[in-house]
Order: structure tokens, then sequence, then C-alpha cells
């Protein structure tokens, strides 16, 4: 590796495993409701069972990997759907030692939706017409909602975090678990992707839950490598369901 490198030599992304909230949001769109049946915070929404099996599927996968090809750090979203994927990880064997940790960070959390949150596209366009156009005019990539984040907003923390991922884990194989937002911002980070290019990948299907992104430090240590993204081999290996639900409402994200 380049000396001077301040890259991780891989760096996994990873969507969290399916949700008890993506699993409310497909009953929601089913039944042409305009709202999001759910009893609590999005921070606390937990892994479906399905979720969990997914988890455990993808550790298992890390796990077979030899040691020193594992993950050595671990940082996740806060979010606890986030937070157990992670942890059924770690529990399964998939990291380098026993000893190690998952450190949360704030700045790998969902995008915040602010008032159109738990609003299905129909919810919006009923309640927020407003919002609804101005999503339009400006692109999910630009529009904000009253309280709530832009994709843009979404990158501006993702671009510190990049910062603190170069200053203390350089040189080192480290796993991001977090949201479907968050692993599409850091391609068009990572990559220096463009509006239309970053949108364009989205377009082309939601990211998988427990789907992983993978990236390998280039042979001049300037830069990070995609190899694989979206990949669910690990989930068809051990017979897990595949799922992609969005994280948000079809008009929000």
């Amino acid at each position: 590796m380049n000396a001077a490198s301040r890259w991780p030599v891989a760096l996994w992304l990873v969507r969290h495993g399916q949700s008890a909230g993506n699993v409310a949001l497909e009953a929601a769109h089913a039944a042409g409701h305009g709202r999001i049946q759910l009893e609590m915070r999005d921070a606390d929404v937990p892994l479906s069972a399905q979720g969990l099996v997914q988890a455990r599927a993808l550790g298992t996968w890390f796990a077979n990997l030899p040691v020193h090809q594992r993950p050595e750090v671990v940082l996740a979203s806060p979010y606890r759907r986030a937070r157990e994927t992670a942890e059924a990880i770690r529990t399964g064997g998939g990291l380098a030692g026993t000893s190690i940790s998952v450190c949360e960070d704030e700045r790998l959390r969902e995008r915040e939706f602010g008032v159109l949150d738990r609003l299905t596209a129909s919810g919006v366009a009923e309640l927020f017409p407003d919002q609804a156009e101005a999503r339009r005019l400006l692109g999910k990539f630009y529009h904000r909602p009253p309280g709530g984040e832009s994709w843009c907003d979404v990158i501006l923390r993702l671009r510190s975090a990049l910062d603190t991922l170069s200053l203390h884990h350089a040189g080192k194989r480290v796993l991001i678990i977090g949201h479907q937002v968050v692993v599409l911002c850091l391609r068009y980070l990572l990559e220096q992707l463009d509006e239309a290019e970053v949108l364009a990948i989205d377009a082309r299907g939601d990211v998988a839950n427990c789907g992983v992104t993978e990236y390998r430090l280039a042979a001049d240590g300037a830069r990070l490598e995609l190899v694989r993204y979206n990949f669910t081999a690990p989930l068809h290996e051990t017979g897990a369901a595949v799922t992609s639900a969005p994280d948000a409402p079809v008009a929000a994200r």
C-alpha cells in the first residue's frame, strides 16, 4: 500500500436487513393507504424476522472469509435496524476478532423526511401537494421537505464521515452499515459522480436489504475502486430471501 494513502484497504457498504418499516410501507402501498402504520420513531424501527435472517446470512458470508480478509472496523448508523444488522454480523463471527465492537456514527443515519415522514406517495400528494410539486420541479437530489433533508444534506454529513474514515481508519478493512440513501450518497462521493449519474443508479433499482457494495484500494493508493454493487450472493447462498423495499415514500426518495 502507498504509505501516503488515506483510504482503507477494503470498504464494504451494507444496507440494513429488512425492517418492520419496510414491511409496513409495502403493506400501506398494497392497501392504497396514505400513511404508514408504525407507532414508533424511525430511529427505533427494528429488523423484521426476515431482516434478522438476512443479517445472519451476511454474517456467515463474512465469517467464511479468511480472518485477514474480514472487517476489522465496523461503523453503523445509530438507528436500531442498522445496529441489529451490525450485531448479527458480529455475533455470527463475521469480523476479524471477537473483541471488535460496533461504533455508532449519527452521520450514517437515515435521511430525515420532516413533514413527509410516514407518508406514502399518495399520502404526500393528498396532504402536501405543494411538496409533491416542489419535489417534481427540483428533483429528489435537491428537494428538502420542511423539517427534513435533501440528498445534498445527507452528502454534506457523509463528507465529514469520510474525513473521519481517512483520519482514523486508513489502511484498515472497514464495514459500514447504513441505509439505502447512505449507500447511494457514499457512491456519489467515493466515485465522484454527478447528480445524473447517482440518480441513474438509483433508478435502476433499490439497494437490497443486506446487499453488499465493496471497494478495494487502487494500486496507486490514491482512491478506492468499486469491486461490486448490490451484491446479494451471501443471501442466496444460505437461502435467505432477497428484499429491496424502499426506506422512504416513493415521492420523497
